[in-house]
């Protein structure tokens, strides 16, 4: 038996992956849990007013938060949906521990693969602090990229309804084979996938046709705005999500506080407003979308309802510092 498979049986966490318990019939239990498999980072965030000052200080200020999409996804949807949660990903060493309670702390089942070598992936979160909230990342991936296909058990999927892939996991070459891997356990299993593209800039590096390719069989794509429009080619949000909508089945587009789409067989069906919202952070408000739209899904909610949810987190997101929503107890404005 594998270190996967073994934990996978025993939910324990460490050098390989967890699985949940309870059995999976083709398509996961209704109301069964939520598997992502993603990145789990450090946020180092920067909120300065104005623009930077080019070699001279700024004065910002700065907390180190936990973070990464794939881990921020899972919160929120536990957070949001109350739901089973469980998430796959890899940390270093020096914060394992770390990661792991705050993850716990959220409600999540952390599911983490210490890395021997790599460091914890860590992004600095330049945020300017005017009406905007806007942000700028500058990423360092370390372990979180790691993943691969030896971190991966078919036995995860036991008792999961639906399994969710962040796109910073088609970045590096070792976690696109661990994507592979994972679609070809879901297809076997009946189990529906969603992917958040994660990232314009790695998207263009990666190439719009291999990320499609890398895409097939995935039930639902999320992607924002800049993402759908750099897929397709389209200018138009609306017209990259019906575009989109004719490769995967169901294409939600987040627009931010012009709201979501939502598109079908290749046209939108439901255009669904943001709600109203004064950002202080606008880091990791898709995360809140998505964790909140997965999670209302899986609930049974219909994709125009789980985008009215998805709009709902994401105003409250951006209302917050750092990624995540709260916790008991906990305050997300400090650091660790």
């Amino acid at each position: 038996m594998s270190d996967t498979e073994r934990h996978a049986e025993t939910g324990g966490a460490g050098t390989a992956g967890a699985g949940g318990a309870g059995t999976a019939g083709r398509g996961g239990p209704a109301g069964g849990a939520l598997l992502v498999v993603g990145d789990v980072v450090t946020d180092v965030v920067a909120r300065h007013r104005g623009p930077l000052a080019a070699g001279t200080d700024t004065v910002a200020a700065v907390r180190t938060v936990p973070g990464g999409a794939g881990a921020n996804v899972a919160c929120w949807a536990v957070h949001e949906g109350g739901t089973d949660v469980r998430l796959l990903g890899r940390v270093g060493r020096d914060a394992a521990a770390w990661h792991e309670r705050e993850l716990t702390a959220s409600g999540v089942r952390p599911l983490l693969v210490t890395d021997p070598e790599a460091p914890t992936g860590t992004v600095i979160c330049l945020v300017d602090n005017g009406a905007s909230g806007e942000r700028t990342f500058l990423t360092d991936s370390g372990a979180s990229l790691q993943l691969a296909p030896d971190d991966w058990s078919p036995a995860l999927l036991d008792g999961v309804a639906r399994l969710h892939l962040s796109g910073y996991l088609f970045f590096s070459g070792s976690s696109r084979a661990l994507v592979s891997v994972v679609l070809e356990s879901t297809r076997s299993r009946g189990v529906p996938v969603s992917v958040d593209p994660a990232s314009a800039g790695f998207l263009t590096e990666l190439g719009v046709d291999r990320f499609l390719e890398l895409c097939a069989g995935v039930d639902v794509l999320l992607p924002s705005r800049d993402e759908a429009c750099l897929l397709t080619g389209l200018p138009d949000p609306a017209d990259a999500a019906a575009k989109l909508s004719r490769h995967f089945p169901l294409v939600v587009a987040k627009l931010g506080s012009d709201g979501a789409l939502v598109a079908r067989s290749g046209a939108v069906r439901a255009h669904v407003p943001a709600l109203p919202a004064t950002p202080r952070d606008t880091t990791g408000a898709g995360d809140a979308f998505t964790g909140a739209f997965l999670a209302a899904l899986i609930a049974g909610a219909g994709p125009e309802e789980a985008a009215r949810a998805g709009c709902a987190a994401g105003a409250r997101a951006v209302e917050r510092i750092g990624g995540r929503p709260p916790t008991n107890g906990t305050r997300r404005d400090e650091g660790k």
